[in-house]
């Protein structure tokens, strides 16, 4: 779009092509001129956007361009100085920054001095086409700039979430080696030693096998508790990979700015509950709903008992809900995770009409780390 607004500079020269006062074969020279000045110009820039041209390539280009625009610019009249924005233009495109601040100067510099040939309109083209030659070359290098610095923002982002991959699976392989080593090791002995024990001493391999199982069974608890820790989600995880799925499939995600922040006061639990809500109502839009757009919302409300909820909202405009009298099985294993955190799931139509809405809500309490401590100390305390 920023290449092809330029063409509404064409509407000047190609209207005065065909006045009057023009002959045959002004017209011949301008509509073979300008044919072979769009033709070079597009190619030119299309070409660099997807395939990067040879230097040499470019610069004949280039000289094409900057000649058709002297000659016509010379011959036909002082509309057709508007040639040398494209040239400008195209060198701003095509043209490493340093390369380019040097030339698109040099392009204004050849415009003005064929407009001199023109002393009843040397101010009005030097404000006209000059002025507009410069800002549109160094603008088009603002915007090869922003386009650059995106698509390394974005391999920026997919490098750092490879790496936060890899970190990881290494931070889960030493916690599981941490924990299971020592415990499968000492597991091994035991079983020798018993193993030894009989059948001459059946006492001492009875206790053998004992502490085999006790070892078994803490072995379990601590691989329990650690994976309870890894499979627990974050919103802000949730919300990065529902705003990846919502893209690729062409819905387009409205995002509120509350969400985004996260709510700094949530108990681990109650988070967990809402990022596997989110999980799962962008699961939903994404397969069932057809929608075009989705709203992600996060809010406080409070209840007629005085208790404070945070609630999360996702509202699309598809097709709405199935007329079916009970929940799927995603939306029953979400209803049991709320419950869980003392939270509830409403789904319905949208409230604005057409579409689907699901609301989970979790109570907001004043979690301290002196509260959490006994919690933390009985439940490693507790086998089951």
């Amino acid at each position: 779009m920023w290449i092809v607004i330029w063409v509404i500079y064409f509407v000047g020269p190609v209207t005065e092509l065909f006045a009057n006062r023009h002959s045959t074969a002004d017209r011949v020279l301008g509509g073979l001129g300008v044919g072979l000045f769009v033709a070079t110009y597009f190619t030119l820039v299309f070409r660099h956007m997807w395939r990067t041209l040879s230097a040499l390539g470019k610069y004949l280009a280039l000289a094409v361009l900057a000649v058709l625009s002297c000659v016509l610019g010379t011959v036909l009249g002082p509309s057709w100085l508007v040639l040398f924005i494209f040239t400008s233009v195209a060198c701003g495109v095509v043209l490493p920054w340093r390369q380019s601040r040097w030339l698109i100067p040099v392009v204004t510099i050849l415009l003005l001095i064929v407009g001199m040939r023109y002393p009843e309109a040397r101010s009005y083209y030097l404000f006209a086409f000059g002025l507009p030659a410069m800002v549109s070359g160094y603008t088009m290098v603002g915007v090869q700039y922003l386009i650059t610095t995106t698509k390394e923002l974005r391999a920026a982002r997919e490098e750092v979430a490879r790496l936060a991959a890899n970190e990881e699976r290494l931070r889960m392989s030493r916690d599981l080696h941490d924990l299971l080593g020592h415990s499968l090791s000492l597991i091994t002995l035991k079983s020798e030693l018993a193993g030894r024990m009989l059948p001459g001493r059946p006492a001492d391999a009875a206790r053998q096998v004992a502490d085999i199982e006790r070892v078994s069974r803490q072995a379990l608890v601590d691989v329990r508790e650690a994976v309870t820790g890894y499979r627990r989600p974050r919103l802000a995880v949730e919300l990065a990979g529902a705003r990846a799925a919502l893209h690729a499939a062409g819905v387009t995600a409205a995002v509120d700015p509350a969400l985004e922040r996260g709510h700094h006061g949530l108990a681990g639990e109650a988070e967990g509950a809402l990022a596997w809500a989110l999980r799962e109502a962008v699961t939903n839009v994404v397969r069932h709903s057809g929608a075009r757009r989705c709203e992600l919302l996060l809010s406080e409300e409070w209840a007629a008992d005085e208790r404070r909820w945070l609630c999360l909202s996702v509202l699309d405009d598809g097709a709405g809900p199935p007329r079916l009298q009970h929940d799927g099985n995603g939306l029953a294993g979400l209803r049991e995770r709320l419950l869980l955190a003392d939270g509830r799931l409403e789904t319905g139509p949208a409230t604005h009409g057409r579409g689907f809405e699901l609301r989970a809500c979790v109570p907001l309490t004043a979690v301290t780390p002196a509260s959490e401590a006994p919690a933390a100390s009985a439940s490693l305390d507790d086998p089951a």
